[in-house]
């Protein structure tokens, strides 16, 4: 299966999917269906992350993802990029094997269950129809800044108590976190231990104005009043608050980006979602597969094994290609494509698989689905007016800047 050549030291790897360009130019499409095709489980020798093997297709990912003593979140982080020496060491229950990761993910839960859905709602529809709103209707404007970032964050600052008017600090220290490509740059890995600490200052003192007080409904007092959390140190406290703005943040925002790219160039499903506001739920799925704004999720091998009669050696990294799968032609036929009628779009692996699935699913389905209903109620349509900016990275999987105007329809 992996026996495709590997270029020699100092030669590009065509499959090497982890180099930022694929991703800043919307390149990856070809060498994904490539390996997907010859080379499923395919080794990369060389890299700017070092070693690594490539899984690229839907079936052997829900494999390691449902071993999760075999292919361990904890042993190597979530991402490709390795820790080095000096660099900041931040827990957090995402990157934990059982059972710590089980009472943190408890911790967090409750404020995802369906019944807070229900609370939630109304607020979201409210704050979505303020935005829209707020646009102008023929004139250019940034659909990521002015609807994706400023929706998500609002959100955020409802989930964490967060105060209102430096709500956009969470976008800034999201966008700082999610960049691993900066573990590639000495100078930039120092600034962005700074903007955390700067992250971990502020959100500490969130905690120490919560101490004491009676429960709330947000993350902060969730953490205190929970055994599983209430004794974290900084850095564990760091870690959990980045892995919940960072999901919460980039993950929704991006797919509400998607929404407006990704039916600008498939104008008949967009079409068939505007004379049939009911598909809106299924489309909300099909947005996120296609979208995958989480391009690949990290494990590490903990003892020797094979997937699909691959051998994988004790200590091995595997980058699972979330991006790649929800491609999977055999899983979703035509899947480069946005079709809102598909039938299993919610098979999609965006939101990832097992005990690590997404724990802030159901919220990012419910922002997603009322941005379209709001959309529809408002007979407005986006049309993008030129090729986003999209984030040079292998891990966030989004856009920085999208051009575009509303109209009626």
């Amino acid at each position: 299966m992996a026996t495709l050549a590997t270029e020699t030291q100092g030669i590009v790897d065509p499959l090497d999917m982890s180099r930022p360009e694929l991703y800043r130019d919307d390149t990856w499409h070809a060498p994904f269906r490539e390996l997907r095709e010859k080379a499923p489980i395919y080794y990369t020798e060389h890299s700017g992350f070092g070693p690594f093997w490539s899984v690229s297709t839907y079936k052997p990912i829900v494999q390691i993802e449902s071993l999760p003593e075999i292919f361990s979140s904890e042993a190597g982080g979530i991402t490709i990029a390795d820790m080095a020496e000096g660099d900041i060491k931040m827990p957090m229950f995402i990157a934990m094997d059982r059972p710590k990761h089980t009472g943190q993910r408890r911790t967090v839960a409750p404020a995802f269950t369906p019944s807070e859905m229900v609370r939630m709602s109304d607020n979201i529809r409210t704050r979505t129809a303020e935005i829209l709103d707020s646009l102008p209707v023929g004139q250019e404007f940034d659909w990521v800044d002015r609807v994706s970032i400023e929706l998500t964050t609002q959100m955020l600052a409802i989930l964490f108590d967060f105060p209102w008017e430096d709500r956009r600090k969470l976008t800034y220290w999201s966008d700082w976190a999610g960049d691993i490509e900066m573990a590639k740059d000495p100078v930039m890995k120092e600034k962005r231990r700074e903007i955390l600490f700067e992250c971990a200052a502020y959100f500490g003192n969130l905690w120490q104005g919560k101490i004491g007080k009676e429960p709330t409904p947000d993350l902060i007092s969730m953490m205190i009043h929970s055994d599983a959390m209430a004794h974290m140190d900084q850095m564990e406290f760091l870690g959990n608050l980045i892995l919940l703005i960072v999901g919460g943040n980039d993950t929704t925002r991006n797919s509400m980006s998607a929404y407006a790219w990704g039916l600008n160039q498939f104008p008949e499903e967009r079409a068939k979602l505007e004379a049939n506001p009911g598909l809106i739920a299924n489309a909300t799925q099909e947005i996120i597969r296609w979208q995958t704004p989480l391009a690949h999720m990290r494990r590490t091998a903990t003892q020797d094994t094979e997937v699909d009669g691959v051998k994988i050696r004790e200590g091995d990294k595997l980058a699972l290609w979330y991006v790649s799968a929800n491609r999977d032609e055999s899983v979703f036929p035509d899947g480069d494509k946005i079709m809102v009628e598909r039938e299993n779009a919610r098979r999609h692996l965006a939101f990832g698989h097992g005990i690590h699935r997404c724990v802030g699913a159901r919220l990012a389905e419910l922002q997603i689905g009322i941005l379209m209903e709001e959309m529809a109620r408002r007979r407005l349509r986006v049309n993008v007016l030129a090729e986003p900016e999209r984030v040079a990275a292998c891990f966030v999987h989004g856009y920085r800047q999208m051009r575009a105007e509303l109209s009626h329809y």
